[in-house]
């Protein structure tokens, strides 16, 4: 019987130490992590806005075949399955070459 008594004494007391909330963990909750777009903005040129824009438009021009593979199969789930198992270009001759007539 003094042993469960201690026992619950015991898990009472590392129920209390572990339920605590300090004052330090609220102080979080106070500062909003987002700030409002024209704030964030306003570190941001508009010439290296541009730039980003330009390398962007540069990049889609140039993707590898792998990567337009890649993209045909992401929008279709049971190549994306396939691909998960034997890559992306076997996924899209699997699906997708075949839909075209050559083999």
């Amino acid at each position: 019987m003094k042993s469960l008594l201690l026992l619950s004494v015991l898990a009472a007391l590392a129920v209390a130490a572990l339920c605590y909330e300090s004052h330090e963990s609220m102080e979080s909750y106070e500062i909003n992590p987002f700030i409002n777009r024209r704030n964030a903005n306003t570190f941001i040129y508009q010439q290296q806005r541009w730039r980003a824009k330009a390398q962007e438009r540069i990049r889609e021009r140039t993707k590898t075949p792998y990567e337009f593979n890649r993209e045909a199969c992401d929008d279709f789930s049971l190549c994306e399955r396939y691909a998960s198992i034997y890559g992306y270009n076997a996924a899209y001759n699997r699906y997708f070459r075949q839909r075209r007539g050559s083999k």
